[in-house]
């Protein structure tokens, strides 16, 4: 099932592995089509256009769905699509959700009560909206009957570990080395890069720091605290920011929770109040302030641009 703006590199991922391992079995094991809810095409975020195998119609028992989503995840999860979906899964399917259709999954309810993933870019607005989704940052997770990745070449790692669960690992591995992917990942590998190498800069006190600000957004730790749990003084870390990061550790803390503000902001329909409290501000005029001073825009016109960056 193709969402309007859908991500290509998570379909085609996808699809990829099914064909190969057809290919390397030397029979068709795999089949599948793509839908859409209009039945005829459907449009990538990559500007690519999709002639549809069919539209919304019902499906056998033994079927298993996937969504795949990409930008504005929001706007595609139609009424119409939350519908059909809710109807095919209480035949007891397999529904997975590729890339930000763990949105669309949970829309539905069909996620509540069960871990599950989403791109890392839209891990604030789902936690949010749905507190009753255990959401883990894995690349992928499979629980019970439900599947989500966290988009891109995580498409790749769950495939793989289902055809390593109906045709075994040596098949998987086959499959793999046609894709020349050497490093099959699992759902205990996160889909982020590691804070040294996001921030270029590998220094153990610093990364326990910085893991521990991402941590504690809603709740901010003062710096002295968060300087003592590292066992140095807080002039000591503020020396330390200073030369790998050129900022205080206040600065980047502050960054750090108006950049998950901006996402809620863009991702969901949270109230600026709402969206304050959740990022550790105590009132709307003080966020309103440090928004402003950092975007160069208040949080009221953000919202009111409801722009749809969100992952490619």
């Amino acid at each position: 099932m193709l969402l309007e703006n859908f991500t290509l590199l998570s379909f085609a991922s996808a699809v990829e592995c099914l064909r190969i391992t057809n290919r390397m079995l030397e029979r068709e094991v795999y089949q599948w089509q793509a839908v859409g809810e209009n039945g005829e095409t459907c449009t990538s975020s990559a500007g690519a256009v999709f002639a549809l195998d069919g539209g919304l119609e019902e499906l056998g028992r033994d079927d298993t769905i996937v969504i795949c989503g990409g930008l504005d995840v929001q706007a595609a999860t139609t009424k119409k699509l939350l519908a059909w979906l809710r109807r095919e899964a209480r035949k007891g399917l397999v529904v997975g959700g590729l890339c930000t259709a763990a949105h669309t999954l949970a829309k539905a309810g069909l996620l509540d009560g069960k871990r599950a993933t989403i791109h890392w870019e839209n891990q604030d607005s789902f936690g949010e909206e749905f507190e009753e989704v255990i959401l883990t940052k894995s690349v992928f997770v499979v629980d019970g009957n439900r599947l989500t990745t966290a988009g891109g070449t995580s498409s790749l790692d769950l495939m793989l570990k289902l055809i390593a669960d109906d045709h075994g690992e040596e098949t998987a591995n086959a499959v793999a080395d046609q894709l020349i992917y050497s490093s099959i990942r699992t759902d205990q590998d996160t889909q982020r890069l590691s804070v040294p190498t996001r921030i270029g800069v590998r220094h153990p006190k610093l990364s326990q720091v910085i893991q521990q600000m991402e941590r504690n957004i809603e709740e901010p730790i003062s710096p002295s605290i968060l300087a003592r749990d590292v066992g140095m003084s807080t002039r000591q870390l503020e020396r330390l920011f200073r030369r790998y990061l050129n900022r205080s550790p206040k600065r980047y803390y502050m960054e750090l929770r108006l950049q998950k503000a901006r996402n809620l902001l863009m991702q969901t329909d949270m109230s600026v109040i709402n969206v304050a409290l959740a990022c550790g501000f105590a009132s709307p005029s003080h966020f309103s302030k440090c928004y402003r001073a950092h975007y160069q825009t208040t949080p009221y016109r953000e919202r009111g641009s409801q722009s749809t960056r969100q992952p490619a």
